[in-house]
C-alpha cells in the first residue's frame, strides 16, 4: 500500500499507487546501482514559457493537486544521514513498511563524525548512538551506507556531487536544511523534516505546494579576492534574510556562469539563509564537464541523451511567473548584513 498523507497521519490511495507503478520500478532494488530514469522526463510537455524550477517540477508530478491541494511530487534521490533518520526508520518499522526505492536512497555518516582518530570510539554518547543507530537501520532495511572510514564517506552535500549522484533535472531531498547545495547542478533540491523523510522512504514521493521562482541576476567579472561567498552574502543583504520565503532562487548572469561548480554550490547552499526553499543554477558546459566520468554518471549513448535533455532545462524567455532582483551590492564581512551598495564607503 502507498501512503499519501502528511507527517504521521497517513491515508491510502489505490489511485496513487497505480500511478506510481507507471513511473518507477518498485522491483528494482539493487542498491549498488543508482539509475534514475531521465528519459521519461522528455515526455512531459507544457505550453508557454517556463522557469528552470517549473520544468523540473512539472516532469515529476505524479498526481496534480486540485482545488488548492498540493501536487504529489516524485523524488529521484534521497540522501540520508544519522540525525534526522532514526524516527523515520522507526515509523517504517512500526507500520511494517520497507524502503520503497533502495537504489535511490543513499546514506552517509555526516553530522556527528570526528575529523581525527576516526577509527576510535566516538566519545560523545549522543553522537555515537546516532551513528550506531544509522548503521543498524541500514543493515535492517538493506540501505546503501558509507560509514566512517569508507573512502566515499563525507559531508552529505559533497558526497552526492562527487559520486555523480547529483545531476541536472533531478529532484533531491535530505533531512538537512542545506540540501539546496545540489541546486548548483540544475536539480530541484531542498531540505525536509523527519516526518517527510519517512514519507519519502515509504513512497518515494512528497505532497508539496508549488514553489515560486525569483531570478537573481549577477552580471560582470569578479575582481581578484571576490568569491562566491561574497556574492551570496550580498544577495542576502539585498533581498533580506526572509526575502526568499516560498521561492526557489535561480541565480543567473555572467558572474554566476563564470563560477566553478564549487562556487555555484556555495551560492546555492546559502539560499536558505535568505529564507528560500531552494537555490538553482541552470546547467551548462561547466556542469556537464563536472558530472562526466563520475561513478554514477551516465555513459555512452545514455550520456548523450542526458546532456541533450539537460540543455532543455534553462528558463525560457519571458515566463510571467518569475520575480526578478539584480545584484547592486558587495560584501565586506562574513555575515549577510555586512554588504554595501557600490557607492558606499567600506568601514
Amino acid at each position: 500500500m502507498i501512503v499519501c498523507g502528511y507527517g504521521h497521519t497517513f491515508s491510502v490511495s489505490q489511485n496513487v499507487e497505480d500511478t506510481l507503478y507507471c513511473v518507477d520500478s518498485p522491483s528494482k532494488q539493487n542498491h549498488d546501482e543508482y539509475t534514475p530514469n531521465t528519459n521519461r522526463r522528455k515526455m512531459v510537455t507544457h505550453p508557454g514559457p517556463r522557469t528552470l524550477a517549473e520544468k523540473v517540477w512539472d516532469s515529476h508530478v505524479v498526481v496534480p493537486g486540485e482545488n488548492g491541494k498540493p501536487d504529489l511530487l516524485y523524488i529521484d534521490l534521497h540522501l540520508v544521514h544519522e540525525v534526522t533518520s532514526p524516527q523515520a526508520f522507526e515509523g517504517l518499522r512500526i507500520e511494517n513498511r520497507p524502503l520503497r526505492r533502495l537504489d535511490l536512497t543513499i546514506a552517509t555518516e555526516d553530522h556527528n563524525t570526528p575529523t581525527e582518530n576516526i577509527f576510535s570510539t566516538i566519545a560523545d554518547i549522543t553522537s555515537r548512538t546516532q551513528i550506531e543507530t544509522l548503521r543498524r537501520n541500514a543493515a535492517e532495511f538493506g540501505m546503501r551506507i558509507h560509514p566512517l572510514g569508507d573512502k566515499e564517506q563525507g559531508i552529505v552535500h559533497v558526497v552526492g556531487p562527487q559520486l555523480g549522484l547529483t545531476m541536472p533535472g533531478l529532484t533531491v531531498v535530505c533531512g538537512d536544511s542545506h540540501t539546496s547545495t545540489h541546486g548548483a547542478f540544475g536539480a530541484l533540491a531542498f531540505g525536509i523534516g523527519t516526518s517527510e523523510v519517512e514519507h519519502v522512504m515509504a513512497t518515494q514521493t512528497l505532497p508539496l505546494a508549488r514553489f515560486k521562482t525569483m531570478a537573481i541576476n549577477v552580471e560582470g567579472t569578479l575582481k581578484p579576492g571576490v568569491t562566491a561567498k561574497d556574492i551570496i552574502l550580498a544577495v542576502i543583504a539585498q533581498i533580506g534574510t526572509g526575502g526568499g520565503q516560498g521561492y526557489v532562487l535561480e541565480y543567473r548572469g555572467s558572474a554566476i556562469h563564470s563560477l566553478s561548480m564549487e562556487g555555484r554550490m556555495t551560492i546555492c547552499n546559502m539560499s536558505i539563509e535568505a529564507g528560500a526553499r531552494a537555490g538553482m543554477v541552470a546547467p551548462d558546459e561547466t556542469t556537464f564537464e563536472y558530472v562526466k566520468g563520475r561513478p554514477h554518471a551516465p555513459t555512452g549513448q545514455d550520456w548523450d541523451e542526458a546532456v541533450a535533455y539537460w540543455k532543455t532545462l534553462p528558463t525560457d524567455e519571458g515566463p510571467s511567473s518569475i520575480k526578478k532582483s539584480t545584484l547592486m551590492r558587495m560584501s565586506w564581512s562574513l555575515s549577510s548584513p555586512g554588504a554595501l551598495t557600490r557607492d558606499r564607503v567600506f568601514p
